[in-house]
């Protein structure tokens, strides 16, 4: 596994993160030597989900609103349903996803994830998966959407649900390794 020593990556959720989906890229990241931060869109603590079951609270190092996209060497958008969602509602996270995306930095989405990056209008003519729900919001926001495990375009790597993650997560530490994209 490459190292990704010292390199800090942030971690965009919030309320309804599918916890498998956030704690199994932390730990890849971890292990290959980066520092996660957990980035939400309030101060405090997040409530984690396994599917439809509340699972453990996340304390969050800090807000959308003090993170700084140029701070980060990559960034991690895990999914569920409400964290998709909620993420994509909400102003200043679309635009810290939307700054990111375009500074080239590499970009790790899983199964709704996919939301944000539609809403911030970052994945045209970009190649990449999702939970298969998303397909159509995918391919109207202008992708080409596959049915994949893994799907890596330019830096940005996608993947379809917690099934996918041990791929998903090797990669990712494989596209933050290698860092900025053209």
């Amino acid at each position: 596994m490459p190292t990704i020593e010292g390199k800090r990556v942030a971690f965009l959720a919030t309320d309804g993160v599918e916890q498998v989906e956030l704690d199994q890229p932390w730990q890849a990241v971890s292990e290959a030597g980066g520092r996660p931060e957990l980035v939400s869109l309030e101060a405090g603590e997040i409530q984690a989900f396994n599917h439809l079951d509340k699972g453990d609270r996340k304390q969050v190092d800090t807000t959308v609103d003090q993170a700084n996209p140029e701070a980060y060497d990559a960034l991690v958008l895990p999914g569920g349903v409400a964290n998709g969602d909620f993420v994509r509602a909400d102003e200043r996270a679309v635009k810290f996803v939307k700054d990111f995306v375009l500074s080239g930095k590499p970009v790790a989405v899983i199964c709704h994830g996919g939301w944000v990056l539609a809403e911030a209008d970052v994945v045209r003519g970009r190649t990449m998966t999702s939970w298969p729900s998303l397909k159509t919001d995918l391919r109207n926001a202008g992708a080409t959407w596959v049915d994949k495990e893994v799907v890596t375009d330019q830096g940005l790597v996608s993947s379809r649900n917690p099934g996918d993650l041990d791929a998903f997560c090797a990669k990712a530490v494989e596209e933050i390794a290698e860092g900025v994209h053209a």
